[in-house]
């Protein structure tokens, strides 16, 4: 058996590596606490999905309700990029052609989608800051009641600039609520549900992209004003919705344990749990989040965001960020079938619009097929698959590229879109929601994650300024032969995936905090057994951690 603890230098001797703990980091929790730990750790571990729908229904309709508000974001975003695509925003916001139909050029459509991501960037550092503060639920009351007043602004744009400020504007209180409401998900819910309750945020962003497409669809023939401008107001519709939700929803236990609150992490254990849960059980339950607490504050006091990258912490934020970058880097911006890519590709508009609302709603399937496979599988495997599926399809989108655009090669490139959508949305999409909330450590779980949303947003200006030069008419017209670079991309995805990429599935946080500890490679974490709690004393004295390779 080999041997672990959480600690600093090693030592070995036989077949035993064992890492001292300094006498003078004592765990602060009585021997009780710990043997409460250790019978909610057992729980855990063993409880079924059944079961825990039955002990834990309030936290997975918090959860599911607290993920709506991914919708505001999603929303906008698949707005941006199916503006392009109607004539309309073409004529009001575009230039026009030789040809006499207008066109929004490379430069302006890079500049309407990336500002935003510039926006988000700075909402996201100061959404990490302010949750630790603040927790949850306030900070994402404070970042939409700053929508209202900028959705104002997308609505009255008169021109390009001024449509370019409120896209900059509205990025800062959207950074908020997709990483918040995920990582809100996670630490609600028990382990067996915790695949399903954040890759939900998934199905939120596939329904937000869904309704906006569907929205522009109904007005593709108009030409007047009102074509942009009413999907624009539509978001101020469901405001008052997640408005109530943000109100009403229990705070996260694991924010008030890290702030010292127990008294009001009881409270909300309370209101997350079945009415018939025994007081027992949640004073457990509590006690393992004390014990995961204490031990990750003797590996670090401070959650700043440079204690993202201090010792074993670096490795951690590392896997984050490069796992939610796989989105952008496979390509996503040519794969999801934009509108204005098809157009490229040979198809008018309405139909570009119908691929596109199609794609939308396979996508939607695909989520819940993701389900099972995720009970069944682990997330390495899985986010392997579909990464090998998602190079081919954009090898078969480049070769499609090749010949003259007709109406044949248009159909067949929304073919392999299709065939692009499906591996996404059952791997790559939302393993990356589920992940990001695997790696870190709970203190510091809000700020690696929006670590990670901000690598995903600076991969993603990358991704669409790329794509939107490869595919625009007016600049490098690559059309589908862009399905090449992104193949060659992915490829290296794959490769990152196999070395880097540990499996986390049924781990509980203080299992990966030991194996992360103890620098376990990442092709060994699932062949790994660890004790998930340990004796009081093993922090008063040398003791280790068990870890056996199984």
């Amino acid at each position: 058996m080999d041997e672990f603890p959480i600690a600093s230098g090693p030592r070995t001797t036989g077949d035993t590596i064992q890492h001292e703990l300094p006498r003078t980091r004592v765990l602060d929790l009585e021997e009780d606490r710990i043997s409460r730990a250790k019978v909610d750790a057992a729980l855990q571990e063993n409880m079924s999905i059944k079961a825990a729908l039955k002990k834990y229904p309030q936290a997975v309709i918090w959860s599911v309700l607290m993920t709506s508000a991914t919708l505001m974001e999603s929303y906008d975003y698949g707005l941006m990029g199916n503006f392009f695509g109607l004539p309309a925003f073409q004529k009001k916001y575009g230039d026009e052609l030789p040809s006499g139909k207008f066109n929004v050029s490379a430069p302006t459509q890079t500049e309407l989608k990336q500002v935003t991501k510039a926006g988000q960037i700075v909402g996201l550092l100061l959404a990490g800051y302010l949750c630790d503060r603040i927790g949850y639920r306030w900070t994402q009351t404070l970042a939409l009641a700053l929508i209202v007043p900028i959705i104002l602004l997308q609505f009255m744009a008169p021109n390009v600039g001024a449509l370019i400020a409120a896209q900059t504007l509205i990025g800062i209180p959207l950074g908020a609520f997709l990483t918040l409401s995920n990582v809100y998900a996670s630490e609600v819910s028990p382990i067996c549900l915790r695949p399903y309750l954040t890759t939900y945020t998934q199905i939120c962003w596939t329904v937000g992209g869904f309704i906006s497409t569907g929205i522009l669809r109904g007005f593709v023939n108009n030409k007047t004003e009102w074509a942009y401008r009413i999907p624009f107001a539509v978001q101020w519709c469901w405001i008052p919705f997640i408005f109530v939700i943000m109100m009403g929803a229990p705070e996260s236990p694991v924010w008030c344990v890290k702030k010292g609150k127990l008294d009001r992490a009881r409270a909300a254990l309370r209101r997350l749990s079945s009415k018939h849960e025994p007081d027992d059980d949640m004073e457990n339950r509590l006690a393992y989040m004390q014990y995961t607490n204490e031990v990750e504050l003797l590996e670090a006091r401070s959650v700043s965001y440079l204690e993202c990258f201090r010792g074993t912490n670096l490795r951690r934020t590392e896997i984050a960020c490069a796992v939610y970058s796989i989105q952008p880097l496979c390509g996503f911006s040519l794969g999801n079938s934009s509108t204005y890519f098809l157009e490229q590709a040979g198809l008018n508009s309405a139909s570009a619009f119908d691929v596109g609302l199609g794609g939308s709603g396979l996508a939607l399937v695909c989520i819940f097929i993701a389900w099972p496979l995720l009970k069944w599988y682990g997330r390495r495997t899985l986010l392997l698959i579909g990464l090998v599926i998602i190079m081919i399809s954009q090898i078969g989108i480049g070769a499609l590229g090749i010949p003259k655009p007709s109406s044949a090669t248009a159909w067949a490139t929304g073919g392999f879109c299709y065939l692009f959508t499906i591996p996404y949305n059952i791997t790559v999409g939302p393993l990356s929601f589920l992940l990001i909330t695997d790696m870190p450590t709970s203190r510091l779980r809000p700020k690696t994650a929006v670590l990670a949303r901000s690598a995903y947003i600076g991969t993603t200006v990358f991704n669409v300024i790329l794509t939107n030069y490869q595919i625009n008419a007016t600049a490098w017209n690559w059309r589908g032969k862009s399905g090449f670079f992104w193949a060659g991309s992915c490829f290296l995805c794959l490769i990152w995936t196999y070395f880097r990429l540990p499996e986390t599935r049924n781990r509980l946080a203080t299992e990966l905090d030991v194996m992360f500890e103890a620098r376990i490679p990442a092709r060994q974490f699932a062949s790994t057994k660890v004790d998930a709690v340990s004796n009081g004393e093993s922090y008063e004295s040398e003791e280790v951690y068990n870890v056996e390779k199984m």
